[in-house]
Order: structure tokens, then sequence, then C-alpha cells
């Protein structure tokens, strides 16, 4: 019999994360194509860092920095009650800092292949700095949104070891098919894994 609870929750986190990375990724991505800061070189690097650090690692910190007793975990509790740990909202986090690179990057070559002649003729038209991104940068990059939405979902569709460290397996709330078929594997049950790889 076929699991639907991982799958589903598997989808939702997915969507979440590629909606939420679409609205944090856009204008991060935005402003490292328009910049000349000093930062712009560490802000690059620091959003690629989630793809050389192994993910458990990441997901070790993240649960340190999700504790109860950290500044950010106590926090969290005293507004909702909940931990953020081993919780939904917690892998969702987790997941928008793993693939923000998935996200930021993609965008980032769009918005620059757009070139700065186009971006610096609308400007001399009176177009607000808005109006130039909205009206000429966005429709031009409408491939690099796409290409950029669907890697970030297909990303967050795998991972493992950082919804592992940060989630565990809660059935409903954190059980997502990659831990869903490591759990059949580990208990030699390969047919339903096959199924639920399929």
């Amino acid at each position: 019999m076929v699991e639907f609870g991982p799958l589903i929750l598997t989808l939702k986190l997915s969507l979440v994360v590629t909606v939420l990375l679409l609205f944090i990724g856009t204008p991060l991505a935005w402003w490292l194509s328009c910049t000349r800061s000093k930062l712009k070189s560490f802000i690059e690097a620091l959003t690629a860092l989630p793809l050389v650090l192994p993910p458990t690692v990441l997901g070790f910190y993240l649960l340190i920095l999700f504790n109860p007793t950290s500044p950010i975990g106590s926090f969290w509790i005293n507004i909702t009650g909940e931990s953020l740990s081993f919780s939904f909202f917690g892998i969702v986090l987790a997941s928008v800092i793993y693939s923000l690179p998935f996200m930021v990057q993609p965008l980032q070559s769009a918005f620059e292949n757009v070139g700065f002649e186009i971006r610096e003729a609308a400007a001399s038209l009176r177009a607000s700095p808005l109006d130039v991104f909205i009206k000429i940068v966005a429709p031009l990059s409408k491939r690099g949104f796409l290409t950029a939405s669907i890697l970030t979902f297909a990303h967050t569709l795998g991972e493992f070891g950082i919804i592992l460290m940060v989630g565990g397996n809660i059935p409903g709330r954190t059980k997502v098919m990659s831990i869903a078929i490591y759990e059949h594997v580990e208990t030699l049950d390969y047919n339903q894994a096959h199924i639920l790889s399929g």
C-alpha cells in the first residue's frame, strides 16, 4: 500500500519553499545583479555556501540554532508555543536556507543578461526602478524565473540530510518522501521503497 502522507507533505514543503524563495530570492538576486558594493562578493559567497556545506552539518547547526534554549528557539516558542525543531515550519526554514542558491543564482544570471543599457535607457525615460523591474526586467527574465523555480522545487523534493537533522521522522509533520524511502530501505522493505521512489 502506497503512503500518500509523505508524498503530500513533500509536495507541500516544495511548493511553500519555492514560493517563499521567489519572494526572498528575487530582490536579493536583483540587488546582486545591480550593485557595485564591496559586499557583493561576500553576499554571493554566503548565498552559495549551502552548495558546499554537507546537508547534515548545516542541519546540525540549524538544529542548535532552533533549539528551545537558544535565543531564536526561545523567541519562537514564546510567540507560537511550539518548537522550531522537529516541526513543519522548522523544515521549511531549513529548506529555504538550503535551497537559496538554486533560486538566487539563476535569477541573478537572468537579470544580468537583460543588460545595463536597457535598464539605463528606461531610467532615462523617467521610469522608476520598480517600473524598470516590473515592466522590463521581469518579462525578459521569465526563463530565469522558470529555471530557478524548477531547480528550487526539485532540490527541495529530494532533500534528505537537512530534513532528517532538523525535522526527524514524525509522520504528518516532518516525514517527507526521502525520509519514508530511507525508512523502508532501513527495514529491508525494498518493494515499498521502490514504489515510493518511482
